[in-house]
């Protein structure tokens, strides 16, 4: 079977390579999270220091090594550089499974975060390599669907493994093992289609490309570093704003005298929603065209006012959707929009500064709302909810009187 990319056709196992490296993407700090709890008894000796290493250490080595990967594209084998990533990730699961002292395990997950940071960019990468016009915006629509339920499947796997033994949530960091089998065929795949030397600079211009913008082909570095702010700002934003459900639901359930356990239920329905766009982002586009961005951010502040205002916690459920919902259709849009920033040797680069600052706001939004809490001596669970919510209100505001800027402007397929 093969699959139409919007130049030609690829292998089904070409795409399952692609779509197996997304899943990739969910996978840091996961296993360490239904632990975390037990550290302290497994590892009587160690410190509040070491326990926020053990889960931040990923997340913050992931940003540089994005960077760097985006940078090596264009110069190293693009399957090569994607093999040493998963073979460090997968390397990371397995002296996870046989670690048994506080400092091995925080060096480990610096080398977990060196290996996940190195795959992030590639794989969007490889979707802008392979697809182009509405084949690219549904395949980064699923994509980010993929990487959404993996991360809710893995996330129940985790939980029942801890329960077991605290080793074996680590089990689940062996799976790049299935994506370095699977870059065999991408390798493959590559060689077919006449790429031969593997590398980002190698791309040529081929029927059915996107044209590319004069501006873009003008710029200095190759990439329209205007446009490419105007993207990291609106993506970086965005995900701060519906990462308060993830770290401060919790928090606020349990101030209201909610069923703490069903928080986890509402979490994994946020995430279920973030993946549920992907199925039919052409559609949604096709849809709501301009204002497709603008109607996103109104999703994710009518589901930040019901999660505020909610006097039940059932109420809480439609909230949490509508938030996920809103967020699914920016993402995926947001990576497509990324690869018009840039000519094609350069849209790897360009991915890989804008999928940065996803794991940006997952390191700065505790200090951000810790900050403004203490600014205006407000320690309510229901600050970050309000707080987030006017900034949402804000940008919606922002983006209904921008909406000619490159940011907001959808092309034809």
């Amino acid at each position: 079977m093969r699959i139409q990319t919007g130049r030609g056709t690829i292998p089904l196992i070409t795409l399952v390579g692609i779509w197996s490296i997304s899943a990739l993407n969910a996978l840091p700090g996961l296993a360490v999270s239904p632990i975390l709890g037990k550290l302290t008894e497994i590892f009587p000796h160690a410190t509040e220091l070491d326990i926020q290493m053990l889960s931040s250490l990923p997340s913050l080595l992931i940003i540089p090594f994005i960077l760097l990967a985006g940078t090596l594209t264009q110069k190293v084998n693009f399957i090569r550089l994607l093999q040493i990533g998963l073979g460090i990730f997968a390397l990371s699961g397995i002296l996870y499974l046989l670690s048994n002292k506080m400092w091995q395990l925080i060096a480990i997950s610096a080398m977990l975060g060196v290996g996940s940071g190195m795959i992030v960019p590639l794989s969007t990468g490889l979707i802008t390599k392979y697809f182009t016009g509405a084949y690219r915006v549904k395949q980064f629509g699923l994509s980010s669907a993929i990487t959404n339920i993996t991360l809710v499947v893995v996330t129940v796997i985790t939980g029942y493994l801890a329960e077991v033994n605290w080793h074996l949530p680590f089990v689940v960091y062996l799976l790049p093992l299935v994506s370095l089998v699977l870059s065999i065929y991408l390798q493959r795949s590559m060689i077919s289609e006449g790429n031969t030397s593997l590398n980002s600079s190698s791309q040529t211009a081929k029927a059915g490309d996107d044209i590319i913008d004069a501006e873009v082909t003008a710029s200095k570095y190759g990439i329209h570093i205007g446009r490419l702010t105007q993207v990291m700002a609106f993506y970086g934003l965005t995900t701060f704003l519906v990462l308060i459900v993830v770290f401060n639901l919790p928090f606020l359930m349990e101030a209201h005298h909610f069923t703490s356990g069903n928080s986890g239920i509402m979490i994994s329905l946020f995430f279920l929603a973030i993946m549920a766009p992907g199925f039919l982002l052409n559609q949604i586009v096709g849809f709501f065209k301009e204002r497709t961005l603008f109607y996103s951010l109104v999703s994710i502040a009518a589901g930040l006012a019901l999660i505020w205002i909610s006097p039940s916690e059932w109420l809480i459920v439609p909230g949490c959707i509508l938030t996920g919902l809103g967020y699914g259709v920016i993402q995926p849009l947001v990576y497509d929009k990324t690869t018009q920033t840039a000519i094609p040797e350069k849209a790897t680069l360009a991915l890989a500064f804008v999928m940065m600052m996803n794991y940006l706001a997952i390191l700065l939004c505790p200090f951000i709302i810790g900050f403004f809490q203490s600014l205006f001596h407000i320690h309510s669970q229901e600050f970050p909810f309000v707080f987030n919510l006017v900034v949402t209100l804000l940008a919606l505001v922002w983006t209904y009187k921008r909406q000619s800027i490159f940011l907001f402007r959808i092309s034809s397929k």
